[in-house]
């Protein structure tokens, strides 16, 4: 089945596209959250996030297994929030991302439901003045290149509104 990625910088209004992009097909939709409320800030946005969606919303939790969760949802559609915090769990974690990316595509390529993902473009502003930051934005542009190489779709969102950058709106 094929997947659509939504791009877009923070606050531009992705998840919100994301969302009525998943809500076009029947219910019960899947909301596969990888953020961790790791503070008051982070807890307050997860919250924000969480009371926006209804009853037909099923939230589950991957911080870092990802793939696994969309293995295990079957055909609901689903909807991926957030690459970006993902990516930064497994560099956090001294995850081997290579491999955590392929098991990705390999559970993407499985899925027999809608899918969309969400993700920061997170190298439009200044470079970063430390290392970690600069191997992070690195790797974040590198998958999402990969993947909206493979996706049908692909939508970058700037002031909640959307730009179709592949594929259909």
């Amino acid at each position: 089945m094929s997947f659509t990625l939504v791009l877009g910088g923070a606050r531009s209004g992705k998840s919100r596209h994301a969302e009525a992009l998943v809500a076009r097909h029947p219910a019960p939709w899947a909301y596969i959250a990888t953020a961790e409320g790791w503070d008051d800030e982070m807890r307050a946005r997860i919250a924000e996030h969480r009371a926006r969606r209804d009853g037909r919303w099923e939230t589950l939790d991957a911080p870092l297994g990802l793939p696994a969760a969309l293995a295990g949802i079957g055909t609901r559609p689903a909807l991926v929030d957030c690459l970006t915090l993902w990516l930064t769990n497994l560099m956090l974690g001294e995850h081997d991302t290579e491999a955590a990316t392929e098991a990705l595509e390999d559970a993407l390529a499985a899925r027999g439901a809608p899918t969309v993902l969400v993700a920061n473009e997170v190298g439009l502003g200044i470079v970063p003045e430390n290392a970690l930051a600069r191997r992070f934005r690195d790797a974040a542009g590198v998958l999402n290149q990969r993947l909206a190489s493979r996706a049908a779709h692909v939508h970058f969102i700037a002031a909640g509104l959307p730009l179709v950058l592949k594929g259909e709106a």
